[in-house]
């Protein structure tokens, strides 16, 4: 691994990224209601990062199971839809729905990106304890993280939480460290594997870490829909997904997209 360790400048500059990260997810969390489309806020995200004069992360990615580049500036997921849903104006939001944004900018070169999973009205108790729970984890990541910790540490402790609530940590898809690129090193997994142990990250300050747990209701298996996209848990069983860009500092972590 090449982890890349930030000065005091380059936080500031990732903190300003963050900043538009974080007033796009926070005007995308006021918007949401029933019946308002997935492309409407991705509009409305679009408009907030020209504003800005940032540049939209996702918009154009490309992959290895679709000549499609992802087409949004958002990722809009519903349901058992775990990350990369497609926004569309033939998708509407519904009562009773959870809908998880992710969204990612860059400005001035330096990267910010963060998710988070809303209740579309009134939801069921167990919907609204997996988007609580969900809520926890990256909670727990951000009270652990500080130089010295070992990555191992943080990343039990979640997998803990998750599991007590009787819900699965996604494991196909895993934080990541991030800078002049979206996705840079290291791979931060929230959960502990036997690879993690035998490859463990032990934390520094100007590390700047992308934070992202994903926890299903039920089962962790995740499968991809014949969009090249779409990422569903395989028993069709609600999911959540949280997010924050995290500088570790001297004193413990800043959150750079809150």
């Amino acid at each position: 691994m090449a982890i890349t360790l930030r000065s005091s400048r380059e936080i500031g500059l990732l903190r300003k990224a963050g900043a538009v990260v974080a007033e796009v997810l926070s005007k995308l969390q006021e918007a949401v209601r029933p019946g308002i489309s997935t492309a409407e806020l991705n509009t409305l995200a679009e408009e907030i990062t020209d504003c800005h004069g940032a540049t939209a992360l996702f918009k154009g990615v490309r992959n290895p199971y679709t000549p499609t580049p992802f087409p949004g500036v958002i990722c809009a997921s519903i349901n058992e839809q775990v990350v990369h849903g497609i926004p569309s104006t033939a998708v509407r939001l519904r009562e009773g729905d959870i809908f998880s944004v992710d969204y990612g900018a860059k400005l001035s070169g330096y990267c910010g990106d963060a998710a988070v999973t809303v209740a579309v009205g009134k939801v069921t108790a167990e919907r609204q304890k997996v988007i609580d729970v969900t809520r926890r984890l990256l909670e727990i990541a951000v009270e652990q993280c500080a130089p010295g910790v070992r990555w191992s540490e943080v990343a039990g402790a979640m997998e803990r939480c998750a599991r007590d609530a009787g819900f699965s940590v996604v494991k196909d898809f895993v934080g990541h460290g991030i800078g002049t690129e979206m996705h840079e090193d290291p791979k931060l997994p929230n959960f502990v594997s036997k690879e993690l142990l035998r490859n463990d990250i032990v934390l520094k300050p100007g590390m700047v870490l992308a934070v992202e747990p994903m926890v299903n209701i039920g089962g962790s298996a995740v499968k991809t829909l014949d969009d090249g996209w779409t990422v569903v848990t395989k028993d069709r069983r609600c999911s959540a997904h949280f997010e924050h860009t995290i500088a570790v500092v001297q004193s413990g972590c800043e959150v750079l997209t809150d």
